[in-house]
């Protein structure tokens, strides 16, 4: 018995490695725009939740445009340097084999998650992509993760959603989804997704597996 027929992954950090260049750009567009040394920890707070604008908005509210603007103006050319996490590419392939079903739903606008296939040739492995310009309501709501659900024809309990950060955990949890929650993206700390109470928390790609 295969315990859950449809498995769905955030992009960033679980799929692939990208904590790095988010920082980098990060950091770039604050500096850039605002002419101020942030703590790592402070930009990369809600790194995978409510959006890039949504991000911003917490460093100067009324910066967010030029803020946006300067950060992917960094961060698009930096995609060139992406690889996969380690080992995800044979955990997705061994899933397809198994006949499982699967799907990314990422706070990414599609535009760049179709960047990010482009140098990490894995989204052929994807039934359905969501993107985070795709529903009015982002991560921690449960919208993005339902849009997946419904593209599919699958209730939500037939669902496990894989993600690196505690707005994905949040988000599973809304949606009626089981949420296991990995470790190797490096974007949030263990101990903030330990307190969301995930159903699991994994260290390595071979980890996951079993809890699937």
């Amino acid at each position: 018995m295969i315990r859950f027929p449809v498995v769905l992954f955030d992009l960033d950090g679980t799929v692939i490695d990208s904590g790095s260049i988010i920082l980098a750009s990060m950091r770039h567009a604050t500096r850039e725009v605002l002419g101020r040394e942030i703590r790592d920890e402070e930009l990369m707070q809600a790194v995978g939740g409510p959006g890039l604008e949504a991000q911003m908005a917490v460093f100067a509210p009324d910066r967010v445009e030029e803020l946006v603007r300067v950060y992917r103006e960094h961060n698009e050319p930096l995609h060139e340097e992406l690889e996969s996490c380690e080992g995800m590419d044979d955990v997705l392939v061994r899933l397809r084999e198994e006949g499982r079903r699967l799907g990314i739903v990422s706070a990414k606008r599609r535009t760049t998650i179709e960047l990010a296939f482009a140098r990490v040739p894995l989204g052929h492995l994807f039934e359905v992509v969501v993107g985070g310009d795709e529903t009015e309501r982002q991560k921690p709501e449960p919208d993005p993760l339902l849009l997946a659900a419904k593209r599919m024809g699958v209730h939500p309990h037939e669902c496990a959603y894989v993600g690196d950060s505690p707005f994905d955990m949040r988000a599973a949890r809304a949606a009626g989804m089981h949420g296991i929650a990995v470790t190797w993206g490096r974007i949030h700390p263990r101990e903030r997704l330990e307190a969301e109470g995930p159903d699991a928390l994994v260290d390595t790609a071979e980890e996951l597996l079993e809890h699937l």
